[in-house]
């Protein structure tokens, strides 16, 4: 059978294939501790279980309008006006059954055939799989683990042509768990000013920060209009599979996003948004309570990382993962890379991590090899995950 050409250029999210993985082995009854999957391990809140539950009970089932409730848009509106300090209205939001659709629409709707495209690498893998679906040319910008998994400006400027429409940045970040600063924002900014390129700002873990401060690119001088911020519940809310994001961008690229979301999902599940508009305006602690459980478990996974042989680990700044260098580990045992530790780890150790190239090809000149990990488990996992990954390394 034969099907369209352009699926050949499709790629897809690694983090669910080793999972399948994981899920086969129990199935065998092997005892696996997952790191791969990058979800938070805590139910969402119970105020915003009850608002879908009172929604569904006041029958709002029904059909809504393709962006979003306007009640809940003008809700995210007034969350993001405050904790960015831009001035976003209602017509500048547009719902969407998580953050991925609203990446998906956005690429669709700036990148053309032949357009170039730039995106953080190593980064989620989605943003580069879209770019080369719709037949655009993906370039990689290097994050430098040198330099806490941000970027050389001077790379970025050599990297940008008149044929780029669209750079991708994502802070916190994933795998790394790095962020940009200030002075990386505007870096980036004066570079999209002077080449009037847009801006795909990936906010995701914007809530999920253990240091530094969180500053979006839409803050910076003239850049509302040229920044589209992807953000939504999964992540700060625990609310993975309630699947709602929403993004925020100027009047005209909203309508067109909104408008790629009537043709593919009509709208987005007009219960949750209740729960949605109960989780910005409800109370806070037990977001709070669940950064300050993250915060412990990276300073303990990053300690016991540390602790092996071959293994080096930068501390995360925020999100929830690590990202150790594993090159040394990969030569003392005999690997040629990541990939063949990935698969010993889990058929051997008993651990399923994802390897670099989860996240990317390889930057043209890079050498090292890494691991992401996700410490959205349980403590007791992490102690026990990491003494299996020790044994397997230190005692093969």
């Amino acid at each position: 059978m034969e099907f369209a050409e352009r699926l050949n250029r499709l790629g897809k999210e690694n983090a669910f294939t080793v999972l399948g993985k994981v899920i086969k082995l129990r199935e065998q009854g092997k005892n696996i501790i997952s790191f791969c999957i990058g979800e938070p391990d805590f139910n969402t809140p119970e105020n915003i279980k009850n608002a879908a539950i009172k929604a569904i009970n006041d029958n709002m089932t029904h059909y809504n309008p393709s962006g979003g409730l306007p009640e809940f848009k003008r809700t995210i509106a007034n969350y993001i006006s405050k904790t960015r300090g831009i001035n976003v209205g209602e017509e500048n939001v547009c719902v969407a059954s998580g953050g991925k659709p609203i990446i998906y629409y956005t690429i669709h709707a700036l990148v053309n055939p032949g357009d170039e495209a730039i995106y953080p690498n190593p980064g989620y893998p989605i943003y580069e799989s879209i770019i080369n679906f719709v037949g655009g040319k993906a370039v990689p910008l290097p994050l430098l683990e040198s330099r806490g998994f941000s970027f050389n400006v001077k790379t970025l400027e050599n990297i940008v042509t008149d044929k780029t429409k669209l750079i991708i940045i994502n802070s916190p970040q994933n795998p790394t768990g790095g962020l940009l600063s200030k002075e990386d924002l505007k870096a980036i900014a004066k570079i999209a000013t002077e080449r009037n390129i847009y801006i795909l700002s990936d906010e995701i873990y914007s809530r999920i920060l253990y240091e530094g401060e969180f500053n979006s690119i839409s803050s910076q001088p003239d850049m509302q209009d040229k920044t589209i911020i992807v953000d939504g519940f999964s992540k700060t809310y625990a609310m993975t599979g309630w699947r709602m994001g929403f993004g925020i961008a100027n009047k005209e690229l909203t309508q067109q996003i909104t408008n790629l979301e009537n043709n593919c999902e009509s709208c987005t599940v007009t219960f949750n948004q209740y729960a949605g508009i109960e989780a910005l305006t409800g109370p806070q602690d037990e977001v709070d309570g669940m950064v300050k459980e993250f915060r412990e478990r990276r300073d303990l996974i990053v300690n016991l990382l540390n602790d092996i042989k071959g293994f080096s680990c930068l501390k995360p700044k925020g999100a929830f993962y690590v990202f150790p260098n594993v090159t040394q580990a990969c030569k003392n045992l005999g690997f040629k890379d990541a990939e063949q530790l990935q698969e010993y780890l889990l058929y051997k150790g008993d651990v399923a991590v994802l390897a670099r190239t989860s996240f990317g090809l390889k930057n043209k000149d890079e050498n090292e090899e890494y691991i992401r990990l996700s410490y959205a488990t349980s403590k007791e996992n992490i102690i026990e995950g990491l003494a299996r990954i020790k044994r397997a390394v230190e005692n093969k």
